[in-house]
């Protein structure tokens, strides 16, 4: 036989809120055990004031954390106020149960430092950054919080660096100012320019003392490349197409074998400059994954002429634990300078410079800004390629005077002006 329940619901008028059954949520969690938990209820002392006097806290305060949930203000419920909520007490030997008004409380952590009311409005709300902070530095793993602890200090540094370099820049401004840090800017650019160009010799009286070739080529690194030059000693138009199909030797190579000098002494310093100019293609064009160590250039370079590359056009950086050789942009461009420059030696201080755009993988514009940073005259030629198609290429002079160029920002800045 199914038993039978009788409930009776226990209203009185003179119960307040306070007096309610309290039925409570964590917002993070389920509490597994009561037992460790204190719970304190707290009323509003203004009790003549209707707004306010029905207005409850509760707090809940465990070994860990302190959790607060109330009744009123923008974190309360907003079901209190559309439902009412009901207790029932089973008295299983009467089998009577008495039902109860009850509210309900969202218990949220709480942090030292935070207000539990908010009642202005216009008070400015915590960031969402502000928030996470606070919950990695409640709950967050050890890892999570050395992060956070990291990034606010560096944060602190660079406040007050921004602060210290502000303020130095206003003390050197006064004592120089703005005419001189401009003279002392254009100064030093120049010499920064002038740090990834070959070593010019701008009052030379011909054109290949401007830039010597002992600077571009050392002798021992010339001397070096001289048993590894053999596959480029070829005379005839098949030896040269065969060549073209292996894949390893770039357009300017192919196209100055076809017309190089008869004589042999002539003939075999050319092949040997060929050969060099190769590798500085080989260098540019390395990837950064590719470009591990000195190796990367072949078995075919010597030691040497690796070594020396090496010191040259890379730069020292630590990654990963380990110290390792890297080129950047601006040792890229330096390398450019070199070929441009060695290209001149070659072409009797005429060269093409569409052919090492093609062979280096970059753009017109930054040969071109290569070539008249080096005081070379660009003009267009015609050039017939395969088919008889005719195409415009640049063509870089070195002459004497050189050519100064005037610096893109000062012809911006006349404009603005």
């Amino acid at each position: 036989m199914a038993a039978h329940v009788v409930w009776k619901y226990r209203e009185s008028a003179e119960q307040e809120p306070h007096q309610w059954a309290t039925l409570v949520q964590f917002s993070n969690g389920k509490l597994t055990n009561s037992e460790n938990v204190e719970f304190q209820l707290h009323k509003n002392i203004h009790k003549n004031n209707p707004r306010k006097k029905n207005q409850l806290i509760l707090s809940a305060a465990t070994d860990r954390l302190t959790y607060v949930g109330n009744n009123f203000g923008p974190s309360a419920l907003k079901c209190n106020s559309l439902c009412k909520y009901f207790v029932g007490v089973l008295n299983e030997n009467t089998g009577k149960m008495e039902v109860h008004n009850a509210q309900l409380f969202n218990m949220q952590p709480f942090f030292p430092g935070d207000s539990v009311t908010k009642e202005d409005t216009n008070e400015k709300e915590a960031s969402y950054r502000e928030k996470v902070d606070s919950l990695i530095e409640a709950f967050g793993t050890i890892k999570q919080k050395h992060a956070l602890n990291s990034r606010r200090l560096n944060q602190v540094g660079n406040e007050t660096l921004q602060e210290a370099v502000t303020k130095a820049a206003e003390n050197i401004i006064d004592k120089k100012g703005i005419s001189a840090l401009a003279n002392e800017a254009t100064q030093f650019e120049s010499q920064f320019e002038s740090a990834f160009l070959p070593p010019c010799h701008a009052d030379a009286d011909k054109p290949e003392d401007v830039y010597k070739f002992e600077d571009i080529i050392s002798t021992a690194e010339y001397q070096a490349i001289k048993p590894c030059c053999e596959p480029l000693k070829i005379s005839t138009a098949e030896d040269i197409l065969k060549l073209a199909e292996t894949g390893n030797y770039s357009t300017f190579v192919l196209e100055s074998l076809k017309s190089a000098p008869q004589d042999e002494k002539s003939r075999d310093h050319q092949i040997n400059c060929l050969f060099y100019l190769q590798i500085l293609i080989k260098l540019h064009n390395l990837k950064k994954h590719e470009f591990k160590h000195k190796g990367s250039l072949g078995s075919d370079v010597a030691d040497v002429v690796k070594n020396s590359l090496m010191k040259k056009f890379t730069v020292l950086t630590y990654n990963n634990g380990r110290v390792q050789n890297i080129i950047p942009i601006s040792m890229k461009a330096k390398i450019v300078a070199y070929i441009i420059a060695l290209a001149l030696h070659i072409n009797n201080f005429q060269t093409d410079l569409t052919y090492l755009q093609q062979d280096l993988k970059i753009s017109e514009n930054r040969i071109l800004d290569v070539a008249k940073a080096m005081g070379l005259k660009v003009a267009k030629r015609k050039v017939n390629i395969h088919g008889g198609i005719a195409e415009d290429h640049r063509v870089a002079t070195l002459s004497l005077p050189l050519i100064v160029q005037n610096k893109v920002h000062n012809r911006k800045r006349k404009k603005m002006a």
